[in-house]
């Protein structure tokens, strides 16, 4: 059987072996080991480790082989913490950039809030995990070492929502979330909603005691308002709305943020959600939010309108992709914090680049579309003075960052 020599991680976080015929990716290996398996087009399966790497370590999860939800509890908390620095410094050298970087900050175990759940019908019952690496069937995970007790609950109500709603057909996704007051369910994949179905479902929101259940983007069921706190705020955020994956994680991006806006009395915050940024910011400046989703914007203002002790937090339901702010109307900010998805802000960061706002605080899910948005802004004559890799998604492949940039004099 043949050998291959793993000489790098993809970004997916897939040992990389160079071949005459292209690049053979194989799950679950690192750099400098060789391996066999069988080659099935570019990828390798049934792999077998012949000479392991130092960096490799025993799995803290008794379901790693088998589910996909992780991808890198083989590799030592020390190799992952240098290969996901790697990847942003790689991602701006790309561009011919180049900054400080200061150590990572990672999540610790069993303290994500919030996860996408697979769930189907079976003959018995119902069955709640995550997709095995590369297939469409469900895991079971009931010792799942990425989840927060308290979210790891949600596998029950799961299973019990699609033996009611859910067909043999198809598959419920769950996304849920943890609450101040219990968890946050959407659910999505599952029959149309009938009378009969809303009395079923809502009778389950009480028996799990659940905060909120939406089905299809339709609330059936609220006990109370899921509220997420926001530094002295507390947000209701829409149903599926966005919230940062661990508290830690959220905690470790808002306090790099803080330094970088510093005494700024004056403070944009762009791509805003429901205020993750804002409402803590509020405490020291008067903060205008924009964001594209009014709803989430509605969710800000109520939970800052019943906070005390924040200063003004303004806010505006606009797409900044099509409709970025412009250098006009950025004249009296004193910094600006910019959080966009995985596609970046090209257009929102070109008009930042043209504007003369002092200090950017750069929040980005992205290291490629960050380093691409870091450029415009090092043309437009801002510095880049550090980068802050937050490890939120702790083994896996995703890399999360904050950016410190200023205007030169």
């Amino acid at each position: 059987m043949q050998t291959y020599q793993i000489t790098r991680l993809g970004h997916q976080g897939d040992g990389i072996a160079q071949t005459d015929a292209g690049p053979v990716f194989a799950p679950m290996t690192l750099p400098g080991e060789e391996v066999t398996g069988t080659l099935d087009g570019q990828r390798l399966r049934e792999v077998r480790i012949v000479t392991p790497s130092e960096d490799r370590v025993s799995a803290d999860c008794r379901h790693y082989k088998s589910c996909g939800g992780c991808q890198l509890q083989h590799a030592s908390d020390e190799f992952v913490a240098d290969w996901k620095v790697g990847v942003v410094q790689q991602a701006l050298a790309a561009q011919g950039l180049e900054t400080t970087f200061r150590p990572i900050l990672t999540s610790p175990p069993q303290t994500r809030r919030r996860a996408s759940l697979s769930v189907r019908r079976t003959k018995k019952g119902a069955m709640a995990g995550f997709h095995a690496k590369g297939s469409d069937v469900i895991v079971q995970v009931p010792d799942c070492q990425l989840l927060h007790p308290e979210l790891m609950q949600a596998m029950a109500v799961a299973e019990k929502l699609a033996m009611i709603g859910g067909s043999r057909k198809g598959e419920l996704s769950v996304l849920a979330t943890m609450s101040e007051t219990g968890l946050d369910l959407a659910v999505t994949g599952g029959k149309p909603l009938d009378e009969q179905l809303r009395i079923d479902l809502s009778a389950e929101v009480e028996a799990f005691k659940l905060a909120r259940l939406a089905w299809d983007d339709e609330v059936v069921g609220q006990r109370e308002p899921p509220l997420q706190a926001f530094g002295k705020a507390h947000v209701s955020p829409p149903s599926g709305a966005f919230l940062q994956a661990t508290p830690q994680g959220e905690l470790d991006l808002l306090a790099a943020v803080k330094e970088i806006v510093g005494p700024a009395k004056q403070v944009i915050d762009l791509f805003a959600g429901c205020g993750t940024f804002a409402l803590p910011l509020a405490e020291t400046a008067e903060v205008h939010a924009v964001e594209g989703e009014k709803a989430m914007m509605a969710a800000l203002d109520l939970g800052w309108r019943r906070a005390q002790g924040l200063k003004k937090v303004s806010h505006e339901a606009r797409d900044l992709f099509r409709r970025p702010l412009m250098p006009d109307e950025l004249q009296k900010t004193d910094a600006v914090v910019i959080d966009p998805p995985r596609a970046g802000a090209e257009a929102q960061v070109r008009e930042l680049a043209a504007s003369a706002v002092p200090v950017i605080a750069f929040v980005s899910c992205n290291p490629v579309t960050f380093a691409r948005d870091a450029k415009i802004l090092l043309a437009g004559n801002y510095q880049l003075h550090w980068v802050q890799v937050v490890d939120q998604f702790r083994w896996s492949s995703h890399v999360e960052l904050v950016a410190k940039f200023t205007r030169k004099a």
